[in-house]
């Protein structure tokens, strides 16, 4: 539940902090018209979302063994590729992300036209959302537990959405920095996971022949069926018995990417990001 709950919490607050923003600076300029256009933008990027995710989950259903283990490896590579770019991307443009959306939602007005708004909005929670779908399925198809994942993945989301809006309504404060560093961290050792899991059901399609020794035998940790294999294999994604290729990849990119995430930046964080009550914007 753990690895879906930060996926959903992590990519729904910075969709929700994107159309958040949007829509606080809307409010300022005495737009609520163009607000409700914004909010259409966001419906139909979440149709599509659930759409696609429904599509792969059906697709893989009705592919024979070997092709559901390919598309499974295929899902897991596009999957861990998202996260990584998402990761460095927020890592970035965090400290800007609210500016650079005001300039652009101040441009569109200017112009006469909502339009863009509309467009801005839709594209952030159509990106955040494939991510979502893409590294959600992911999740599920490593996780040994079918009916947790996608809870944990329900209140991720809801409880980003919860925050969004509080910070909307400028009823809470938070620090940006220091809350995607740390859920940055979690993705980070599921992607590593993910990507331990790729290589194992690469092998399993045929695809993977390098490597295939076994590495540590795990066995006395990872029993199957019990409460704490499910952990250390749907969050760790570790197997009992991993092959050296996977061991391989599972710590290269644990320690590229901690490092990338840990790093001290060229500047200190600005410590908070809040909004005073829409209320007085108006």
């Amino acid at each position: 539940m753990l690895p879906s709950f930060v996926i959903g919490l992590r990519e729904g607050l910075e969709a929700a902090l994107i159309v958040g923003i949007v829509a606080a600076f809307l409010v300022r300029q005495g737009r609520r018209d163009a607000v409700r256009q914004v909010w259409l933008g966001v419906a139909a990027a979440v149709a599509l979302c659930l759409g696609l995710g429904l599509v792969l989950d059906l697709l893989e259903r009705s592919l024979p063994q070997r092709g559901q283990e390919a598309l499974e490896t295929v899902i897991g590579l596009v999957a861990v590729g998202l996260v990584t770019t998402m990761i460095v991307w927020m890592r970035r443009h965090a400290r800007t992300l609210k500016r650079g959306l005001e300039s652009a939602a101040s441009a569109a007005l200017a112009l006469g036209s909502t339009r863009a708004l509309v467009v801005m909005a839709f594209l952030a929670v159509l990106r955040e959302g494939l991510e979502t779908a893409v590294f959600l399925l992911a999740t599920f198809q490593a996780s040994l537990d079918r009916v947790s994942a996608p809870v944990g993945a329900v209140l991720g989301v809801a409880a980003a959405a919860a925050l969004g809006y509080a910070l909307y309504r400028g009823g809470t404060r938070i620090n940006l920095q220091r809350f995607f560093t740390l859920t940055s961290v979690v993705l980070v050792v599921v992607a590593a996971g993910l990507l331990m899991t790729a290589a194992h059901t690469a092998h399993e399609a045929g695809w993977l022949d390098l490597g295939q020794a076994t590495a540590l035998d795990l066995q006395w940790l990872v029993r199957p069926g019990t409460p704490w294999s499910a952990v250390v294999t749907g969050v760790l994604g570790i197997q009992p018995r991993p092959a050296v290729v996977e061991v391989v990849v599972w710590a290269l990119y644990l320690a590229v990417m901690l490092t990338v995430v840990l790093r001290p930046g060229a500047r200190p964080p600005r410590p908070t990001l809040a909004s005073t009550p829409t209320s007085a914007r108006a």
